[in-house]
């Protein structure tokens, strides 16, 4: 046995010298240089951090990052969900080609996909502007007005990120034996019934898996909102990753940009330890 763990833990490290590179080595650099002054010529512990705290652009990012993010988990989850059940219920030959459609929007890269919306949401030549002047509803500013904007960035990351929770429940709803449907059938419950007590409860691991990963990502989210608003206007649809970039780089504030992007650790953290905390349990319990 310990010969064996030896050889995974050799086979492993590959993989692990990768993940300490790419991942540890940039973490813990950006802990380092949270640290510094803007010249980055000395310390100034949690200077940094101080200084965010008291500013309410600070605090509007905050608030704009967890409505951005909560809310397009939330939506992405329901339309992943729905969807799921609507190819589960297509015979097998046609499963392949509806898969492969509905994938599309999560294989194409942001950016690009976030350039066909910006078209789509231009003020002047708005093809959704134009399609509502045919039925005579004045033209809606998607960009131009700091709700409609928020909504415009949460419309397309949910349009991204849809497919992938779809593909994530549809996997899970081929794992559920079909005979609990059938007894389910058998006592009478309705279709509403056999998905609460029936399909929730045999995917809820997935689905808790599927949404804080997904949690993760979009809190991470850059490209949409830089090519879509950046972050405009008056700064209404800035995120961490947005924000710290034009505080960073176009500022030239890197130091302080690093505390920005460091603000989503900890609120990543206890959403994480809440959703694997419930895992956990679930998993004892069975």
């Amino acid at each position: 046995m310990q010969r064996k763990s030896t050889i995974a833990f050799l086979m492993a490290l590959p993989l692990i010298l990768l993940i300490a590179i790419l991942v540890a080595y940039p973490a813990g650099y950006a802990v380092y240089l949270a640290t510094l002054n803007k010249g980055m010529t000395r310390f100034v512990g949690f200077g940094n951090f101080e200084f965010l705290f008291g500013r309410d652009t600070f605090w509007l990012v905050v608030y704009q990052s967890c409505l951005f993010a909560i809310t397009a988990v939330i939506f992405k989850a329901i339309i992943g969900f729905v969807v799921a059940h609507f190819v589960h219920n297509i015979p097998s030959k046609g499963q392949r080609k509806w898969r492969g459609m509905l994938l599309v929007p999560w294989v194409i890269p942001p950016a690009m996909s976030t350039l066909a919306w910006l078209w789509l949401f231009d003020p002047s030549y708005s093809a959704l502007n134009w399609l509502l002047a045919i039925f005579g509803i004045e033209g809606i500013p998607w960009t131009g007005e700091a709700g409609w904007a928020r909504f415009s960035v949460i419309l397309v990351n949910v349009w991204i990120g849809s497919p992938f929770f779809m593909i994530m429940y549809l996997a899970a709803l081929k794992s559920v034996p079909d005979q609990l449907y059938e007894a389910a059938s058998i006592d009478g419950a309705t279709w509403w019934q056999r998905i609460w007590y029936v399909t929730l409860p045999m995917m809820r691991n997935i689905i808790a898996i599927t949404a804080l990963f997904s949690l993760i990502v979009t809190f991470a989210n850059f490209d949409i909102v830089r090519v879509l608003t950046a972050g405009g206007p008056l700064n209404s649809t800035h995120i961490f990753g947005t924000w710290a970039f034009r505080v960073g780089i176009e500022g030239g504030d890197i130091p302080l940009g690093a505390a920005v992007s460091l603000f989503m650790v900890p609120i990543l953290a206890v959403a994480a330890t809440f959703i694997l905390r419930d895992i956990t349990k679930r998993g004892s319990e069975v």
